[in-house]
């Protein structure tokens, strides 16, 4: 950092999340400056550390949000552009280019938010992948279904989470999908269902080098929760689990094909039921959503959001190393609830780390240096939330968080 003046971090963040991120550039001397939704005004934003806030309408063309930061920069030396979220990632690699600004750029964010983009790339550098197609040409579609058996999942290619996700089980039933896309149907990818366990890999990466990977094995798969209701859940793997150097090798691979330089990112794999093998679903260029931030750190001592301002700050050139990291277990449950702030003093366990306070959820991340007792605790909370708090809800067309 130059000893005239303080570094200039631009934080875009259309959702309520990177306090912590913010927090650490504060004390690690920057100007912080945010840029959020005109709705998000009043939200729990970490106001001590940021320096001012500017606001912008949702689904603003980016030709605006240019000409409003070229604007912002009449003023302000921006240093860093950081997108906190999944859905700003391309915001800010197409600020940076604009104003020649240093970190990830358009084509390599393409790779972390382009599912279509990511599997091309990840297939002809030998990652295996589900058999996929571009729904573009429908005779391509009908010769992609005669060769590869159903079900298929049709997925938006940039989207998060399991937004927007419609399982196709007849090739009938993909044509009336398609209908209600009408023009939009070529951001589309058409993937095989390969049922099996799913894994998540959560890095920080510096210098185009893994510095820093913890390996995690979801209860139900994620898009199964969302579409099926249920209690979404994760934990580490045991520090034995032989999948879990195979799931570090294959993300340290994906993360250099895909040309990541430095950050933070979550990769999820799946483990196919049939043969046993792993397949890359999906990698982001940000930390976790549903509290994984929170069981890393719960089971490392690592605080990915703040490792990653860290590494943002020391940037091109500059030195950085990782915290320390214990090697304990950590695992989270989490539901909808529901009751808008439900009873949760019957769940007074010593190893509970932290509690999720959202309305209408229920959750808990629980803690221990024994695998065997975060198990233990997961399969018993999951248990007595199902019983008694567990609420189900259509999985939204858009994200709500």
């Amino acid at each position: 950092m130059s000893s005239e003046r303080p570094l200039t971090v631009l934080c875009i963040a259309t959702y309520e999340k990177g306090q912590e991120f913010m927090r650490e550039c504060r004390r690690q001397g920057c100007r912080v400056l945010l840029l959020t939704l005109d709705t998000l005004e009043h939200a729990d934003w970490p106001r001590e550390s940021i320096d001012q806030m500017f606001y912008l309408r949702r689904g603003a063309p980016i030709d605006d949000i240019v000409k409003g930061v070229s604007w912002m920069a009449r003023t302000e030396v921006l240093d860093r552009i950081v997108a906190l979220d999944d859905f700003d990632v391309e915001t800010a690699a197409f600020l940076r280019e604009h104003l020649r600004v240093p970190g990830m750029g358009d084509s390599t964010a393409r790779y972390f938010r382009d599912k279509l983009a990511m599997r091309v790339k990840a297939n002809d550098h030998g990652i295996r992948v589900p058999p996929f197609a571009h729904v573009l040409n429908y005779d391509a579609l009908r010769a992609f279904m005669a060769r590869v058996p159903g079900p298929w999942v049709l997925k938006p290619r940039s989207e998060a989470s399991a937004v927007g996700i419609t399982k196709i089980e007849r090739p009938e039933d993909l044509w009336p999908a398609l209908d209600t896309l009408g023009d939009r149907q070529s951001f589309y990818v058409l993937e095989k269902y390969v049922p099996g366990d799913v894994y998540h890999v959560d890095a920080i990466v510096w210098d185009r080098e893994p510095v820093f990977m913890v390996s995690h094995k979801y209860g139900q798969p994620p898009m199964d929760v969302a579409h099926g209701g249920g209690i979404f859940m994760t934990r580490r793997l045991h520090k034995e689990a032989p999948e879990r150097p195979v799931l570090e090798a294959l993300t340290g691979n994906l993360l250099a094909t895909l040309g990541f330089v430095r950050g933070v990112s979550h990769t999820e794999f799946i483990r196919g039921r049939e043969d046993g093998e792993f397949y890359f679903l999906e990698t982001a260029a940000r930390v976790g959503g549903a509290h994984i931030t929170d069981v890393v750190e719960a089971a490392t001592g690592v605080n990915l959001w703040a490792e990653w301002a860290r590494l943002e700050i020391a940037g091109e050139g500059g030195r950085y190393r990782v915290a320390p990291a214990r090697d304990d277990y950590a695992g989270i449950v989490l539901s909808l609830a529901r009751d808008e702030r439900p009873d949760t003093t019957p769940f007074n366990d010593p190893e509970i780390w932290y509690r999720v306070g959202r309305s209408h959820h229920i959750g808990f991340v629980v803690a221990s240096p024994d695998y065997d007792r975060v198990e233990q605790l997961l399969a018993d909370y999951s248990r007595r939330i199902a019983a008694d708090h567990l609420a189900t809800a259509p999985v939204p067309d858009k994200p709500s968080a």
